[in-house]
């Protein structure tokens, strides 16, 4: 692999608390010098070939972590394959994504879980599987996590069919902590929820569509938070992680923000259309703006935005779900939950959480990469210091740009953000020190 030098760039690594111009020499796949711009010692003079990138006037930035990404490999390629859907991630700055276990089949083994990284995959950045917590994601037995975990799986979820029965719940709870992974849930009684398309509330009732009631989630955030307090009071040698997957109501939040007041290890992500949306985007039954959990109220979508601005929200997390194009052209009730995520995140967090909201900068990208790196371990990735993987992102802070789903990486168009304006362009995204996207402008 050619060493590869970014040269007059501004690095932007909050992990290491670094916000300066520096140059980086990039070689085997890992960060091999960081210099103040001109300063790279094994750059100038170097005998053997390097490749360089001028950076002038753009942000320097760990690559991007997506802990919540739909694959659709293997069983359903014609919606997405792990070539296209890595593909669309790296034009959207994630280095690294974390692929659900809702395939066909199920990924509930380990023979599954290595068929996912195999470079025949052709996938454009790191993939990590998450794995089924029970078997077929029924929710009746467990898996090997231990044996999962040394296939490559870095969490375990049936996330699509909430954990429901709390003596399995507190079982995945335990083995998962047994083999240090955390029990990822996603959060919906499903007994509460049976026929609903979208949000209970006004928008469903003149629109005649049955809704799913924010209890739905809030509630069994509240059972798995009461779980996961008894286990560390019983076992007090464990150390369970719970994650609640694209967290959607106040309420919910709110029993987040109490768990860990109460020094539980209880941690959740957002999804940019659940901070961005509310149920008023179904409008006349757009079933782009349907998913699960669905758009919800003005209160919670400010509720959720509240949590980020104040730290209690962990990860922003894309829930990429694509679908091809005649599956969503049916009937609002008859469409399958989900958008795709992967080309949008960037663009939409620094238009409005940074720009509109004032979050910090430092603290956007921290929350896509540094972050998740830090709730599922993934040693070094999110941080850009001596020694770490070359996983970079390169991009226009100050650029503005309208993102076409015509033109998208995915081969899924299903996304309520065609049209929308971004900020940030990225310029490259390179992965483990390839070049993984680079930008035609």
């Amino acid at each position: 692999m050619t060493p590869l030098a970014l040269l007059n760039g501004h690095l932007l690594d909050p992990a290491a608390g670094v916000d300066a111009p520096k140059d980086l020499l990039l070689q085997d796949g890992r960060v091999a010098e960081i210099a103040s711009p001109g300063k790279l010692k094994h750059a100038n003079g170097a005998s053997a070939p390097i490749e360089t990138l001028d950076a002038s006037g753009l942000i320097v930035a760990p690559g991007l972590i997506d802990l919540h990404v739909h694959l659709r490999e293997p069983g359903q390629a014609y919606k997405e394959t792990i070539a296209t859907g890595t593909a669309a991630a790296a034009a959207g700055g994630f280095t690294a994504i974390c692929a659900m276990p809702n395939t066909t089949p199920v990924n509930d083994s380990p023979e599954i879980t290595r068929w996912m990284q195999s470079p025949d995959r052709g996938a454009r950045v790191r993939v990590f599987p998450i794995a089924a917590a029970t078997r077929a994601s029924k929710g009746e037995a467990l898996n090997d996590y231990a044996a999962l975990k040394a296939a490559g799986a870095v969490a375990v979820t049936d996330d699509g069919r909430p954990i429901l029965k709390d003596s399995i719940m507190r079982e995945s709870l335990a083995a998962a902590a047994r083999a240090g992974l955390a029990v990822i849930q996603h959060a919906e009684d499903t007994r509460l929820t049976q026929g609903a398309s979208m949000n209970l509330g006004p928008v469903s009732f003149r629109l005649g569509l049955r809704g799913m009631p924010p209890e739905a989630e809030s509630q069994l955030v509240d059972r798995d938070i009461r779980l996961v307090s008894e286990l560390r009071e019983t076992h007090p040698q464990l150390s369970p992680h719970l994650h609640v997957a694209h967290l959607s109501t106040s309420a919910a939040l709110a029993a987040v923000r109490q768990a860990r007041r109460n020094g539980l290890r209880v941690t959740c992500e957002v999804a940019p259309h659940h901070f961005l949306l509310t149920e008023e985007h179904v409008g006349l039954y757009n079933t782009h703006a349907k998913m699960n959990p669905p758009l919800r109220s003005e209160q919670d979508r400010d509720a959720l935005i509240e949590g980020i601005l104040s730290g209690v929200v962990d990860s922003i997390a894309t829930d990429h779900a694509p679908h091809a194009q005649h599956e969503k052209e049916v009937e609002f009730e008859l469409a399958p939950n989900g958008i795709t995520g992967l080309e949008t995140a960037l663009g939409l967090a620094l238009r409005w959480l940074h720009a509109e909201w004032k979050l910090p900068l430092g603290r956007v990208l921290s929350l896509l990469s540094a972050q998740p790196a830090a709730l599922l371990n993934l040693k070094g990735r999110g941080t850009l210091t001596l020694g770490s993987y070359a996983d970079v992102v390169v991009f226009d802070p100050k650029s503005e740009w309208t993102f076409h789903a015509s033109a998208s990486r995915s081969k899924a168009k299903n996304t309520p953000f065609d049209g929308w304006p971004m900020q940030g362009a990225v310029r490259w995204t390179i992965a483990e020190g390839r070049v993984a996207f680079a930008s035609n402008s």
